[in-house]
Order: C-alpha cells, then sequence, then structure tokens
C-alpha cells in the first residue's frame, strides 16, 4: 500500500497519462489495441533470454510464440526459406543495431551509406559499431539521392557497400527503392554489398498491401527491421528484426550459465512482448491487419484532403500515413505533440485515430490560423 502522498502523485501522474493520450497524432504508435486478456501474465517474470529457436533452462519464457510471431514476419517478408533468423527487439532502433552488426562481421572494412534522412538511432549505432560511414544527400521528399549515391559508391569502390535503407523516413516517410539502389551498385560493378532495411512504420502495412516499392528479402535485402508497436500497437516499445541465417551463424556463442546460445544484441529479452504481438496477429488475422492498412491510409487522405480544403501547403509521399505541414502554432504542437523539424510538422495517422479527433485538431489549426491572421 503506498502512502499516501506517494498514491496522490500516482493518481496525478495517471490522470496526466490519460490526457495526454487524447491529443497524440504526431508520432506513430497505434492507438487501438486492447490485452486486457492478457493481464495476468504481468504477474509473471516473462524473460525470453537468448536465441529464440533455442531452449533455456530458463524455462519461464514466451519463446514458443515468439517463434510464431516470427514465422509470421518471415512468410510477410518473403525471408527465403531455411535461410532466416530472427528475434523480438526493443524496436526499431535495436533491429537497425542488430542488421549493421551482421553486415560489419560479415564486411568488417565495409563502409555505411545512409540518407541525410535517416532515423538519429542509425548514426549512433554506426559509432557503437565503429564503422565507417558515409551520408548520403536526401531528395525534397526525404529519398535517398541516388545519384550522390552513386558518386560516393564511386568514390570508394575498393570498399564492402552496406546499405542502410529507409522503408519510411521519420519525418517524411519516403520510402528509398532497393530497385534503383541495386541498379546503382550494378552499374558500378560493386560485388561484396549488405542491404538493411529501416522498415519500422510503414514496413508491415507495405507488405500486408503490397505496395511499391518493394522492399523485402524477394527484393534484395539481408535483413530488416520493424516496429511492433508502431503499426500492430503495444503498451511496450517492441519489433522484430529478421536476417539471412548464413549471415547471423557470424555471431553467438553458446552460455552454459542460461543453457543456450547468446546470440542477441541484449541478455534478458522481454517475455510480453512476444504474446502482444502474438495476440494481434491471431486476433486481427491476415484480412483484419490489412483492413487494418486500408482504413489508416484512407484517414490519411481524409486529413490531406482537409488541409488542402483550407488552402494549407500540406504534402504526403505516395501510400504513406504521414501527412506534412508548415508548422504551426508552439500552442498547438505542444497540445498534440507534434514532431517537428525544419519548419515542417507532421500528423501520423496511425490505426486507432479517429476521423473524429482529426475534425478536432483542425478545429483547434483553424482557430490558431484566424489568431495569426488577428496578429498580422
Amino acid at each position: 500500500m503506498l502512502k499516501k502522498p506517494d498514491n496522490e502523485r500516482l493518481m496525478a501522474y495517471m490522470e496526466k497519462a490519460k490526457e495526454r493520450s487524447e491529443y497524440f497524432i504526431g508520432y506513430p504508435i497505434a492507438q487501438d489495441f486492447d490485452y486486457s486478456e492478457l493481464y495476468p501474465l504481468l504477474k509473471l517474470p516473462l524473460n525470453n533470454v537468448g536465441d529464440p529457436q533455442v531452449e533455456s533452462t530458463y524455462d519461464l519464457n514466451s519463446r514458443s510464440l515468439e517463434q510464431e510471431v516470427l514465422q509470421f514476419f518471415a512468410d510477410l517478408f518473403h525471408a527465403p526459406t531455411d535461410n532466416w533468423w530472427g528475434y523480438v527487439t526493443n524496436g526499431g532502433s535495436e533491429g537497425n543495431l542488430y542488421g549493421l552488426y551482421v553486415a560489419r562481421e560479415l564486411y568488417p572494412n565495409g563502409v555505411v551509406y545512409y540518407s541525410e534522412a535517416t532515423h538519429y538511432s542509425v548514426q549512433k549505432n554506426i559509432q557503437l559499431l565503429n564503422c565507417q560511414s558515409i551520408v548520403i544527400r536526401k531528395q525534397e521528399n526525404g529519398e535517398m539521392d541516388y545519384e550522390d549515391l552513386r558518386q560516393m559508391v564511386q568514390m570508394n569502390r575498393d570498399k564492402p557497400v552496406i546499405i542502410l535503407a529507409n522503408i519510411g523516413t521519420t519525418m517524411t516517410e519516403a520510402k528509398d527503392d532497393l530497385a534503383r539502389i541495386k541498379q546503382t551498385l550494378a552499374s558500378l560493378a560493386v560485388k561484396n554489398q549488405y542491404i538493411h532495411c529501416d522498415a519500422a512504420l510503414a514496413g508491415t502495412y507495405s507488405a500486408l498491401l503490397n505496395l511499391e516499392p518493394g522492399f523485402d528479402f524477394a527484393h534484395g535485402c539481408d535483413s530488416l527491421a520493424i516496429s511492433g508497436h508502431k503499426f500492430i500497437g503495444s503498451p511496450i516499445p517492441c519489433g522484430v528484426v529478421l536476417v539471412k541465417k548464413n549471415y547471423k551463424e557470424r555471431i553467438g556463442k553458446a552460455i552454459p550459465y542460461i543453457g543456450t546460445v547468446d546470440t542477441t544484441i541484449t541478455g534478458s529479452r522481454n517475455g510480453h512482448s512476444p504474446i502482444f504481438m502474438w495476440y494481434a496477429i491471431k486476433k486481427l488475422g491476415i484480412e483484419g491487419l490489412k483492413q487494418r492498412a486500408i482504413e489508416s491510409l484512407e484517414t490519411a487522405q481524409y486529413v490531406l484532403n482537409r488541409f488542402k480544403e483550407m488552402g494549407v501547403n500540406a504534402w504526403c509521399n505516395p501510400s504513406a500515413l504521414t501527412v506534412v505541414f508548415p508548422a504551426p502554432s508552439l500552442a498547438l504542437k505542444v497540445k498534440w505533440q507534434l514532431a517537428t523539424e525544419d519548419g515542417m510538422s507532421h500528423v501520423i495517422c496511425m490505426p486507432g485515430i479517429s476521423r473524429a479527433k482529426f475534425d478536432e485538431f483542425f478545429a483547434d489549426y483553424e482557430l490558431s490560423l484566424s489568431a495569426e491572421k488577428t496578429l498580422v
């Protein structure tokens, strides 16, 4: 039992968290999940320590369900039969770190090429791994500048190429085109190459709907990472990383203490997240997930049209959930938690955010515009 001051502080925090969740349209987090049926499991210290494919003497885990989650995504992303491996991560950043880790072990003297629109965590991962790297210019929509890539690779043709491709950039949800990247490398006769796809937000829904450009294993990637808490939804950040098994086998060693193989970035791994993902996949099914994606894309078009009707210079990349527009007032950015960069803000039309909620935002937005005109 908490002491009265502590209980009051907790109640105040919980009320604030609930209130802030009502105005959360600037970050890619699904808001329509319900895992109440799983709450009894929160009483258990579930730990998926080590390799998800290898049993452990720590037997209080969700490894069997994690394996089903991994198989689902391996099928979704056309991973090569009998030559894939993966695990449920703490999120997309860990998945990117793992993909780059595998690439570095494969090509210790390789150079990592990534665009200036790439998620901030990638530069940190590159520093952690002590990799050589070159930043590629971005196009206006946030997509990689392929001509700049060609020039940079040509200047370093003596070194293996490691590409970090964005399948949905942070601010504009631009998707790098693997076909163009591979054509560029082929034109330069690059033999030693590795492509990792950061598909944190857009990967799952793009694969479900077979959207262009293709980015999965069938299109030439060697590893990819997605986030589970974004499109699918979870109260705990999580994700999945998949990699070609023959590359991954360069990593890992047996650990007698836990009776399994240490092949992941972290030692102990959250055993609850795989259950959330398994539950959502089973409850919604492929068709339910597809419908979820279609509805979100339709909402994005609705939001874009609302902006245009107001005469706002808003835009959206093809088949994206992210709508970009000129940064509004500070008060509006704070209230609706709008990510902002270089004078542009965005809203992200995630599952669980209704058109009615966006209508509420637009009512505030119109008032903000009127106030700005009055000041002028």
